[in-house]
């Protein structure tokens, strides 16, 4: 029975060194890359909403490890193919609470959601994505619609068009235009973008652009330079007076908001006192400091495409609101998305 026992385990010890002498050769060959989310400046108002590099060329059963060096929130996801895109806060169906992620060092095989999650650089977190096989996959950020990005993953026997230190120069290119241009972004005036007919909802003194920005495309992707800042964001008026808030961005959202934030799940429609005006446009009106106003998400409307219905203007999307001012005081707002960025303002309401 010895002799027996000690045959099977000698066995079993062959075996167990045959299949690690075969998966040996592809693990030392599996290399990991390495990109970053997004970019920002000192004062974190000017965000690059791109993937540094935003297009990469690896091996299957190579991993990528995204970092996050921004206070914006972004996510790293890859869709399966044909899946309907979800918002940042669903993220994956059947993922993890809070936001349907699912764990570091998933694997994507372009059948099933991988999805990292809400993160920023407080978070302190880093993730892995494993890619086992050959294709082409689009990678987005759910919290920003023209942020994509290409990963090709090719066969082991296929030589790599660029290494490393190629796509760390790539990323740094990236990252110092796209901080340029949301620089050259940050002076644009409210006058250009003013309508004709503002002076039937108050003056032209009176108005507030809500984040500015440019959309840019490249082979890999759309990258995003924004200018996370309300411009001219303290107003000096009188009782009875309207201000007005549109917005310079192409697709990225913001609110404007009195008083306490509404929860994730409440932040997209306005509050319950806010109503439409005839040109579509949203309107409030506060007469206390302390009341709670929520714009909802102010934002250009999206590109028309083939094959998708034609968005249209109604009360749950609007690139204008307007709030008018019937008692004294200061009253403060902020965008609830990017207050952390330092988006705040204030309308100071003399009698």
């Amino acid at each position: 029975m010895k002799n027996l026992l000690t045959s099977r385990f000698h066995s079993t010890l062959r075996r167990c060194a045959l299949l690690i002498a075969l998966l040996l050769p592809f693990a030392a060959l599996a290399d990991t890359w390495q990109i970053h989310v997004g970019a920002q400046n000192g004062d974190r108002a000017h965000q690059a909403l791109a993937f540094l590099p935003n297009e990469i060329w690896i091996h299957a059963t190579d991993s990528i490890t995204w970092s996050f060096p921004t206070n914006e929130v972004h996510t790293v996801t890859f869709l399966a193919l044909g899946q309907v895109r979800p918002n940042r806060f669903t993220g994956c169906a059947g993922g993890l609470p809070p936001d349907g992620r699912t764990p570091d060092f998933s694997v994507f095989e372009n059948n099933a959601c991988v999805n990292s999650g809400v993160l920023t650089n407080a978070d302190g977190k880093t993730y892995t994505i494993i890619f086992p096989a050959t294709g082409n996959f689009k990678l987005v950020c759910l919290a920003h619609p023209n942020m994509t990005a290409t990963v090709h993953v090719l066969d082991l026997g296929m030589p790599l068009p660029h290494d490393q230190a190629f796509y760390d120069r790539r990323a740094d290119r990236q990252r110092a235009d796209l901080l340029s241009d949301a620089n050259a972004s940050a002076h644009v005036h409210r006058d250009d973008h003013a309508n004709a007919d503002d002076n039937d909802h108050g003056n032209d003194n009176n108005a507030v652009v809500a984040g500015t920005g440019k959309i840019i495309g490249t082979a890999g992707g759309t990258e995003t330079a924004s200018v996370m800042r309300f411009m001219d964001a303290v107003k000096v008026i009188h009782v009875g007076e309207t201000v007005e808030w549109t917005t310079a961005e192409a697709v990225t959202n913001h609110t404007i908001t009195f008083g306490p934030e509404p929860d994730n799940q409440h932040q997209i429609p306005p509050s319950s006192n806010v109503t439409m005006d005839a040109d579509g446009g949203r309107h409030a009106y506060l007469s206390s400091p302390s009341d709670a106003v929520h714009s909802g998400f102010i934002t250009e409307l999206p590109q028309d495409r083939i094959g998708l219905t034609q968005a249209p203007f109604n009360l749950n999307s609007a690139t204008r609101f307007r709030a008018t001012f019937t008692q004294p005081g200061i009253y403060q707002y902020k965008c609830v998305l990017h207050d952390e960025l330092g988006m705040v303002g204030a309308i100071i309401v003399l009698p």
